[in-house]
C-alpha cells in the first residue's frame, strides 16, 4: 500500500479518538456526550465533571487537552521523521483536524477541532500559534467564554499567518489552513448562533 495512504488514514483515525468521552468515562464515570453541552471537548469535560469533583475535572480537561493535541501532533512527526512530503504532511494535518470533528467512532460525530488543530498548526507554524494562544487566554480570562475565546485565536492565527508568512513554507499555499479554519468555523456555528443572541454559556 502507498505510504502516504498510510499516513493519511493514521491521521484519520488517530484525530478522530475520542479523548473526552473516554477519559471522563474512565475517571469520572460519566458520558460527557450525555450531559452538559454534549460536546467531546475540554470545556464539556471541566462542566460536567466539575459538578463531581471540581479538582478531578481541571485535571480531566487539561488531560484531555493535551491526548488531543498529541493525536494530531504525534503522526506527522513520525511522519515528517521518516522522510514524508510536505504536502503529504499538510494533508495528515487536515485530516487529523477532520477526524476530530468527525470521527469514526462516534458515528461521525466528534468536537470542534480547536485543540486538535492547534496542535497539528503549531508542527509547522509556531509562532503564530503562539500569538493566538496568547489572544485565546487573554479572551477566555476577561470573558470566560470558551466559543469566543476559540474563534477569537483562530482570528488572530490567521491574521498573524498573513502578516508573517507571504507564502506558505514547502508548500506555497494556504490551503490547508482554510480548510482548517472551515472546518472549526462551522463546528462552531451554534456557538455563533449564541453568541449572536446572547444565550452562549460562561466558564465559571
Amino acid at each position: 500500500m502507498n505510504e502516504n495512504l498510510i499516513a493519511y488514514a493514521a491521521a484519520y483515525l488517530l484525530g478522530g479518538i475520542p479523548s473526552g468521552v473516554i477519559l471522563a468515562y474512565i475517571f469520572g464515570g460519566v458520558n460527557i456526550r450525555s450531559e452538559g453541552s454534549g460536546s467531546i471537548g475540554a470545556t464539556n469535560v471541566l462542566r460536567v465533571l466539575k459538578q463531581k469533583d471540581p479538582k478531578l475535572a481541571k485535571k480531566i480537561a487539561i488531560l484531555t487537552v493535551v491526548c488531543d493535541v498529541l493525536k494530531g501532533v504525534l503522526p506527522i512527526l513520525i511522519a515528517k521523521f521518516v522522510g514524508l512530503a510536505p504536502a503529504t504532511l499538510w494533508a495528515m494535518a487536515v485530516l487529523s483536524v477532520l477526524g476530530h470533528c468527525y470521527s469514526p467512532f462516534l458515528k461521525f460525530e466528534g468536537g470542534k477541532g480547536i485543540a486538535t488543530g492547534a496542535g497539528v498548526l503549531a508542527v509547522f507554524l509556531p509562532l503564530e500559534i503562539a500569538i493566538a494562544l496568547g489572544v485565546w487566554f487573554v479572551v477566555g480570562k476577561l470573558l470566560k467564554i470558551s466559543s469566543l475565546a476559540s474563534l477569537a485565536a483562530l482570528a488572530a492565527f490567521i491574521v498573524a499567518t498573513f502578516a508573517l508568512q507571504p507564502q506558505i513554507p514547502d508548500i506555497d499555499s494556504y490551503a490547508p489552513i482554510f480548510l482548517i479554519a472551515f472546518l472549526v468555523v462551522y463546528k462552531h456555528l451554534p456557538n455563533i448562533k449564541r453568541l449572536i443572541t446572547g444565550q452562549e454559556k460562561r466558564v465559571i
